[in-house]
């Protein structure tokens, strides 16, 4: 999906985040490389309560393309913080970039992950309250991070996540970009999807919380519902009447739902 075809999604919403992937956003407390391409970084955002901090590691989403970033997720980040969390929000390489194939980004996100340990004192961070949350594609990245176990995580929580990607390729969600992502359908590399879609990698162990508008235009609700089926050790929280794109900004009517299921740590 080209930018300027996930913008016009964004503005058939009727509801007040049709902009949040265009707003300014919110500056955060440092941008810290975690590798030594130019998209491998973190923007880290700290609250003011005391110390140490419990951690949301957020990823992004944005279809795994280049044509987003980070940026976009900043408000969601910032309302996180305030809250009383500190955030690390990873970018990574996605499609597009030099590298930003599957093997390069799930690189990216298991590095980006793992140095929330480098930060831990600097920043004073409570690793043992760590959780994950992506959105859309980041979602995807949130519940695969979850499953490869190469952190310490008390729960993860997709927000419209990707979930299936055998089921997004049926679908043709955004074109086929999984078949872009993965270098192929699931007939073509049987082997890639079951390494890298969620649903396949179930059971996870790692307690989960998912989190869809039932009026998502971009991934279908009935996604999550499938995955929570499946899953074992998943709640769904079905957020009626939502976009894809509420779930990411403060101002939507469902925010209080979303940041007190990011921000509950008794999962």
């Amino acid at each position: 999906m080209h930018r300027r075809d996930f913008l016009a999604l964004a503005a058939t919403t009727p509801a007040i985040a049709q902009d949040i992937l265009t707003l300014a956003p919110p500056k955060a407390n440092a941008r810290i490389p975690y590798g030594k391409e130019p998209a491998q970084f973190g923007d880290l955002f700290l609250p003011k309560g005391p110390i140490p901090h419990p951690t949301v590691l957020f990823i992004h989403g944005g279809f795994w393309r280049s044509a987003f970033n980070l940026d976009h997720a900043g408000h969601l980040c910032a309302a996180l913080a305030r809250a009383g969390a500190a955030v690390w929000s990873l970018e990574y390489r996605r499609l597009g970039d030099p590298g930003g194939n599957w093997a390069g980004m799930s690189d990216d996100i298991i590095h980006g992950a793992q140095h929330l340990v480098a930060l831990q004192a600097r920043y004073n961070l409570d690793l043992t309250r760590t959780i994950a949350a992506g959105h859309s594609a980041g979602g995807q990245l949130a519940l695969w991070l979850a499953a490869q176990r190469v952190i310490d995580l008390r729960g993860v929580v997709p927000l419209a996540a990707v979930s299936d990607l055998r089921r997004a390729w049926a679908l043709q969600l955004d074109g086929g970009v999984v078949g872009q992502l993965l270098g192929g359908s699931p007939d073509q590399v049987p082997q890639r999807y079951a390494a890298a879609s969620p649903a396949e990698l179930l059971p996870i162990s790692v307690p989960q919380r998912l989190l869809h508008g039932t009026a998502d235009n971009v991934v279908p609700f009935d996604m999550s519902q499938r995955f929570a089926k499946a899953s074992g050790n998943a709640k769904l929280i079905p957020l009626t009447g939502a976009s894809h794109f509420d779930l990411i900004d403060p101002r939507a009517r469902i925010w209080p739902t979303v940041q007190r299921n990011i921000l509950d740590w008794e999962f």
